[in-house]
């Protein structure tokens, strides 16, 4: 149901931009292939009207050729952000894809330097500020429907993060079936840091890495590597940021949609790379030692001994980053990911979404709208966390955030498939 709402919010956003032409018409000026588009305008990274505006069909390219179908994400003014009608896009062309045999496999990839930082959460803060909560609501929808739609998609997917991957970003790529980091990669979930949790996703593949590298990541908002996410299993493939023309150009010329004729693909283009000896992955010891504990002031506590002995660079920049984020935000971002570990993605994106709505709705907190104030809007990178402490915050103010939406409002509904995902 929700997605077939996104779908007429699509078709309304058709017919003011081509009110001349029929939706079949607006579908193959975007899906033919494109070689150079002039995009109509540049739209503002905190305006979250004019991204409806006549342009919004060139922030998602699609280029087709023998059994591929290559996306780009085309924002790179604001490194590729995110917002609602590319999300609605997107799930449009994965579906109809899906179901057509004529096409075998997707690429994805970002323009310029980056590959998403994610939602464009300035927009949301907008939203927030004008008491627009159901516009909030539909991206959030919006891009966990796509998250989920590319981990149980029937068709291999190949994610070319060849840049920053963050937020967003982070879950269209390592969600899908191959997902190649480059040199120029960096990944992370810096959510905690503007009052907000690891969401679209995040939780999931968070709780899934080795040891508690999940909740070192999720808490502190620490960005690894392309070869440290080879390492640590989020990423399939690694090669040098030059390679990846030549990837994409193998995968356009590639007639079969054989997951095992991709990846010698990739597999042709890999190089060999190890985190270096600065790398976090070399610390896992310690980190555990840390993060391992139950809650938040007893990570805290651990590293702050740690350092306290050993005066140790990677504990004391590690405390720094937690001391910035929001205290509210980082127990219910711990709690999020422990809980994942026992659950689907499913069940994950679910919980996500009621905490994004009870993040909004600013009932329990503004921590959301001022992180993103004091980060991104003003720039003055002093928020006022609201309890400041991790001692005021309460067990009962974090249950909350976990709590079902209510009886007036729905819960996040994703499609069910009868048949398994491809793996």
């Amino acid at each position: 149901m929700e997605r077939f709402k996104a779908l007429n919010r699509l078709s309304h956003y058709r017919r003011t931009l081509f009110p001349h032409s029929s939706d079949s018409n607006s579908n193959s000026l975007c899906d033919d292939t494109v070689s150079s588009v002039v995009n109509f305008s540049y739209f503002s990274f905190s305006n979250g009207l004019e991204v409806m505006g006549v342009g919004w069909c060139f922030q998602v390219l699609v280029e087709g050729k023998a059994s591929s179908r290559i996306v780009t994400l085309n924002r790179p003014h604001v490194l590729n952000a995110v917002v609602t009608p590319m999300g609605v896009r997107l799930i449009e062309l994965y579906e109809s894809w899906e179901k057509d045999p004529h096409f075998g496999f997707v690429v994805i990839k970002g323009s310029g330097k980056a590959f998403s930082a994610g939602g464009d959460v300035v927009c949301l803060y907008q939203f927030m500020d004008e008491g627009r909560l159901e516009d909030c609501k539909d991206c959030f929808r919006t891009f966990y429907s796509l998250m989920y739609l590319i981990h149980t998609y029937m068709k291999p997917h190949v994610a070319l993060i060849d840049g920053v991957t963050m937020g967003a970003g982070a879950g269209i790529s390592v969600l899908g079936t191959f997902c190649v980091a480059t040199d120029r990669t960096v990944f992370g979930t810096p959510e905690a840091l503007i009052g907000f949790h690891p969401d679209g996703g995040a939780s999931y593949f968070l709780s899934h890495l080795p040891g508690y590298l999940g909740e070192y990541m999720g808490l502190t908002g620490a960005t690894l590597s392309g070869a440290e996410m080879v390492a640590c299993g989020l990423a399939t493939h690694y090669s040098l940021s030059a390679k990846i023309p030549l990837i994409e150009e193998q995968l356009k010329t590639l007639l079969s949609d054989d997951p095992s004729v991709i990846e010698a693909v990739l597999a042709k283009f890999s190089d060999v790379a190890y985190p270096d000896e600065r790398s976090v992955l070399c610390r896992i010891e310690m980190l555990d030692k840390c993060f391992g504990h139950d809650t938040v002031e007893e990570i805290v506590n651990a590293l702050e001994s740690e350092a306290t002995g050993s005066n140790d660079p990677w504990c004391i920049s590690t405390l720094k980053k937690l001391r910035q984020a929001s205290p509210l935000s980082l127990k219910i971002a711990l709690r999020s990911i422990r809980e994942s570990r026992s659950q689907t993605l499913e069940e994950c994106l679910i919980r996500e979404y009621r905490i994004s709505v009870h993040a909004i709705s600013r009932q329990i907190s503004s921590d959301f709208y001022e992180g993103v104030r004091a980060r991104l809007v003003d720039r003055n990178f002093a928020p006022k966390w609201n309890p400041p402490r991790l001692e005021d915050v309460s067990e009962d103010m974090v249950d909350c955030y976990f709590l079902p939406l209510g009886e007036y409002e729905p819960e996040l509904e994703l499609p069910k498939k009868l048949q398994e995902a491809f793996d």
